[in-house]
């Protein structure tokens, strides 16, 4: 049951990050977009735990920081547009 469970979170996650690849790739997203940054987010997310369940923690360790820089843009794209750049010009 493990097995299936982990196998299909590695689906998901692995079809979250193409998707949101391919749909940048193509011009329909853009790598900063909220859009993007979930997909990136839920699928690097599905696929640390998919590690995790295998035990592959160098994957594991890619994916949670993977899933952190996600998050972590989605919140400066929160705070709004110009947060990170009044910091950057100072």
């Amino acid at each position: 049951m493990v097995d299936a469970l982990s196998e299909g979170l590695a689906y998901l996650g692995m079809c979250s990050i193409l998707l949101a690849f391919v749909l940048e790739t193509r011009g329909r997203l853009h790598s900063k977009a909220s859009p993007y940054l979930m997909l990136m987010a839920v699928g690097s997310g599905l696929l640390a735990v998919r590690a995790y369940l295998i035990a592959e923690w160098a994957f594991l360790i890619l994916e949670i920081v993977w899933c952190g820089a996600a998050l972590a843009a989605l919140v400066v794209n929160r705070k709004g547009p110009s947060a990170g750049r009044s910091e950057a010009s100072s």
